[in-house]
């Protein structure tokens, strides 16, 4: 009797407070409201019709681009795309990425879910300062280490190889990577680990069966995030990969437009360009919902 007229109080307080809300301030709210609203599709304007333009225009010919460029094209069909992945070598480049960006993601997420786990779940001496040299990583812009990685790959045999560029992207990549799981690993709680323990789990065993699979949701963000950055990396490779055998997608799409000149397909470059963005856009939709939920749950804890 008593929770039920508690709740009715609450229940009308919230409606007193809503009623006793001023004009001004659900003018005002509108307001907010409308302008807030204007500006996301401004902005998602700015962001979708470019990328439209550029898969309509991947359809056309030069001598139709030139003619109409906001014209849809006569014929659609996927003859620059063809000429695109075979003629300008496109394939190649692509087939490098997928390995190189690979190839450094289960690397740099296997070393960066152990390190933060073990930064966040054990006491030792240097933690912190390992920590903290972590978070110095990220404020390190990467252009300042450029010549440094450069004789660093020259002296060990990597310089212009597949390999020195996975090692590179995973080195980029593995403070960011600490720095945000480190907070998901913090937060589980120690009752599961110790659980584990008491059943006869072994520390890799805990790590691999019972708390990774817990922190997937951190794991998911950062796997996208860092895909995102990997795949659409360009000062690195064009520094650190001057063999055109090795070009990845991002190195021989911008050799592809430079090559040729004033004399280059547009179409076929429009559709090189619709190639290297595809694959981002298939990672992003797939894992969209798991992302806004990965990173909600992040700023909760």
């Amino acid at each position: 009797m008593m929770s039920t007229r508690t709740t009715g109080r609450a229940s009308a307080t919230r409606e007193n407070a809503v009623a006793e809300r001023s004009p001004e301030s659900t003018t005002s709210d509108k307001a907010v409201g409308i302008v807030s609203h204007t500006m996301l599709t401004v902005w998602s304007l700015i962001v979708i019709l470019p990328l439209l333009w550029t898969i309509m225009t991947s359809f056309k010919t030069t001598t139709e681009i030139f003619a109409s460029p906001f014209a849809p094209p006569k014929n659609w069909n996927f003859d620059n795309y063809l000429k695109a992945w075979n003629t300008a070598g496109i394939g190649s480049y692509f087939l490098n990425s997928v390995l190189v960006v690979g190839f450094a993601l289960v690397i740099v997420m296997l070393l960066g879910a152990m390190c933060a786990y073990v930064l966040a779940r054990f006491a030792f001496p240097g933690g912190r300062a390992v920590y903290y040299l972590m978070l110095a990583g990220l404020t390190f812009p990467i252009f300042l280490a450029i010549v440094p990685l450069f004789f660093i790959l020259k002296n060990i045999g990597l310089l212009d190889t597949l390999p020195g560029l996975v090692i590179t992207y995973v080195a980029f990549a593995l403070p960011f990577t600490v720095f945000f799981l480190f907070s998901f690993f913090k937060a589980l709680p120690n009752e599961i680990s110790e659980a584990a323990a008491l059943d006869g789990a072994g520390e890799w065993r805990t790590f691999f069966q019972v708390m990774l699979p817990m922190a997937k949701p951190g794991l998911t963000s950062v796997l996208i995030f860092n895909f995102l950055g990997l795949w659409n990396q360009f000062l690195i490779p064009v520094a650190l990969n001057t063999n055109p055998k090795n070009y990845v997608l991002s190195q021989g799409l911008a050799a592809f437009a430079s090559q040729a000149g004033y004399a280059v397909d547009f179409g076929e470059l429009f559709a090189a360009v619709v190639i290297t963005v595809v694959p981002v856009l298939i990672v992003y939709i797939i894992f969209q919902r798991q992302l806004q939920g990965s990173v909600s749950q992040g700023t909760s804890k």
